[in-house]
């Protein structure tokens, strides 16, 4: 993972209730990785912290609210889309399992629980299929995956994906 990494910074917050043994995805309606389930989170602007960022973005798309305490990063990722360069990014990623109020279906995000040994990983992006067990497994990673460019759906065999004590 020692190439150049991606300027553009994004966010996800990944929201499990331990004691249902449940999982809080959202069905993407519109934008980047339409018709998919996925955490909650989004871009970072300029003048926002990653961790600013990922709570604004989880309070956006699910009416609920959290705070840095909440917070727990547990995995850095690095996808690269060689035919949209655009769509480069960093991942940041967070584990929530305290929040505030009730899950809400916003313009962006329709919601839905799962169990944790349900998750619908042929409606979710590739690359959920690879890292999301190992978190949830208590993990923290580092990881960098490559899209193949039929539909941005797809990640090729340029991955890798390192356990990590901290990040």
């Amino acid at each position: 993972m020692g190439e150049k990494r991606p300027e553009r910074q994004a966010t996800l917050c990944i929201v499990i209730d331990k004691q249902r043994k449940k999982i809080l995805l959202g069905m993407k309606k519109r934008g980047f990785g339409v018709g998919k389930y996925n955490g909650f989170g989004g871009k970072v602007f300029p003048e926002e912290t990653i961790e600013d960022a990922a709570l604004r973005e989880f309070q956006e798309e699910s009416e609920l609210r959290s705070s840095l305490e909440n917070l727990k990063k547990v995995a850095e990722m690095d996808f690269f889309f060689p035919h949209k360069p655009e769509f480069d990014q960093t991942m940041h990623a967070f584990l929530v399992e305290k929040w505030e109020g009730q899950p809400k279906e916003t313009e962006e995000m329709a919601f839905e629980w799962f169990d944790l040994d349900k998750i619908p990983y042929n409606k979710m992006w590739d690359d959920d299929k690879y890292w999301l067990p190992k978190v949830l497994d208590g993990k923290i990673l580092k990881a960098k995956f490559v899209f193949k460019p039929e539909g941005n759906e797809h990640i090729n065999d340029q991955r890798e994906i390192k356990e990590v004590d901290s990040l």
